[in-house]
């Protein structure tokens, strides 16, 4: 698809070190992966985070730390400890709708605010030798708050805008907006990315056709559904049998490395339950209730085996 982007855009909780390694090893076509956001709070860093992004965890071949702040001072602690570890690009965030972030005027609760912005921004200038791209929503409450703060971005040199079609107030519920993504869209001149719901390979192309002059498109919970999305946008075959069992050894590893990671068998299960939230949603029924209700390891490895080789399961045609 030319020089079309397929990134894949951070989910909190889901996509760490170790599915991101474990995705480009198993599925590709993902160009840029990003950490979930990075935050400097207490004047401290969460050891988790430090742990995600440090470059020896880090097998992909191109990763973006994600970075999220209220006022400059964040911002640059952030920055200059991203710095230290070797990273030249970086991504803000302003664009979680979450309410306990919102509250902190992080994430979207920021974009109604052009000075606390425009604050952000203007201290990205202290650290040129960085890169900086933001992803942002449409607005906090309105469509618009994100095409009234464009001038605004286009006057810093930001390398890239991911922007989610969506309202932070909507959060993941309702269709996204194309026609305001749209209206942003014509009058940005900085390259641009689509995030919002791109769950098929017929979505990317009806997006990549509405607004043809994008850079690409970040793919967040529809990559978690179907691993195999970003190959198939870009279409590079693979047949029936080796999606199922390129699915087994993935999962096999996923398991592998939380096992080693995590302390105890409740957390193991805890972790890859709450990965099951997303992952193969049109595959059996039945069958993904079981896993989601195992109360031991051993169960859990019996029903996802039986779901991953069950003739009328769904999981075949990923």
């Amino acid at each position: 698809m030319d020089s079309f982007r397929i990134e894949s855009a951070p989910l909190q909780g889901y996509t760490d070190y170790i599915f991101r390694n474990l995705h480009h090893q198993y599925f590709g076509g993902i160009e840029s992966y990003y950490t979930p956001f990075i935050r400097y709070e207490r004047k401290t860093f969460r050891n988790r985070d430090l742990r995600d992004c440090a470059p020896e965890n880090n097998r992909v071949a191109r990763l973006i730390p994600q970075l999220i702040a209220a006022d400059p001072q964040e911002l640059n602690h952030i920055c200059t400890r991203l710095r230290s570890l070797g990273y030249h690009q970086l991504d803000i965030n302003m664009g979680c709708p979450f309410a306990p972030i919102v509250r902190q005027g992080k994430g979207s609760g920021i974009l109604p605010h052009p000075d606390k912005v425009d604050k952000l921004l203007q201290e990205t200038l202290k650290f040129p030798e960085i890169s900086f791209s933001i992803k942002i929503r449409l607005g906090w409450e309105s469509a618009d708050e994100s095409l009234q703060l464009l001038p605004l971005f286009q006057s810093y040199p930001l390398c890239q805008i991911t922007l989610h079609a969506r309202t932070g107030k909507n959060q993941y519920k309702g269709e996204p907006d194309k026609e305001a993504f749209g209206r942003f869209y014509e009058k940005c001149r900085i390259p641009l990315l689509y995030n919002g719901n791109v769950q098929s390979v017929e979505e990317a192309l009806a997006v990549r056709q509405q607004f043809p002059g994008i850079a690409g498109i970040a793919l967040g919970r529809g990559l978690l559904q179907n691993p195999f999305l970003a190959r198939e946008i870009l279409s590079s075959p693979i047949s029936p049998a080796q999606k199922q069992q390129t699915i087994r050894d993935f999962h096999q590893e996923l398991l592998r490395h939380y096992q080693s990671r995590l302390a105890g068998d409740h957390q193991v299960l805890v972790k890859m339950k709450t990965f099951w939230e997303y992952f193969l949603p049109e595959s059996n029924p039945k069958i993904r209730k079981k896993i989601l209700k195992s109360p031991t390891i051993d169960q859990y490895k019996q029903y996802v085996s039986q779901l991953l080789t069950d003739d009328s399961s769904d999981a075949e045609q990923y």
